[in-house]
């Protein structure tokens, strides 16, 4: 007989990113977590062996989604320029927990070496060789220059084009002056534009 499912491992992960937002890895208690979580220390301790294991599931449960869906959009019929359009609109479109991932890994990722190499393993198997081979294969069909390495292209990809729409949702509501720029699909658009007369192939 199969062995019930059960949302203990789930209702952890929720507790813990709630907690590592408001107090940090470091600063969170696992007692406090599990009291969250309806549950039991030896509970995480049986999902999650380290403070760190719980810290990688509470990114990988946003990231492993959203990785997922950028795989879709970048493997969609279309130019280099049009996909990576798509992506941009979809980071735009984050929602508040993505975001909230997205701080806590920017930010956890500075005060310990540990997790910002596990992170960074993470994004090595993940998003990151999905980039590369987007890019890579822009480059073979002639819409993007042969003359900068990939490497560097996705950098440009990233700075140009999916870090506006990270900035636009965080702080455009906080400065007023970038509370003046488009969002979401209009942003993707502009950006894209923008970001492919710098990198597209010279004729």
């Amino acid at each position: 007989m199969a062995r019930p499912r059960t949302d203990i491992a789930p209702r952890i992960v929720h507790a813990a990113r709630a907690r590592f937002l408001a107090e940090g890895v470091d600063g969170a208690s696992l007692r406090t977590i599990a009291r969250d979580a309806n549950t039991n220390v030896g509970m995480i301790y049986y999902y999650f062996p380290t403070k760190d294991d719980l810290f990688l599931a509470v990114v990988e449960e946003k990231y492993g989604a959203l990785l997922h869906e950028l795989e879709q959009l970048l493997a969609t019929e279309g130019t280099t320029k049009a996909r990576l359009q798509k992506m941009f609109a979809r980071l735009g479109a984050l929602s508040h927990e993505e975001l909230d991932v997205v701080r806590l890994v920017i930010r956890e990722a500075l005060v310990s070496s540990a997790r910002l190499d596990r992170v960074v393993a993470r994004f090595a198997r993940g998003h990151l060789p999905l980039m590369l081979g987007a890019l890579a294969q822009g480059v073979e069909q002639g819409e993007l220059t042969d003359e900068v390495p990939l490497p560097l292209l996705m950098m440009s990809v990233f700075g140009a084009g999916a870090l506006p729409q990270v900035i636009r949702r965080v702080i455009g509501e906080r400065v007023p002056a970038f509370s003046t720029l488009p969002s979401g699909d209009a942003l993707a658009e502009t950006m894209a534009g923008l970001l492919f007369e710098g990198i597209r192939k010279k004729k």
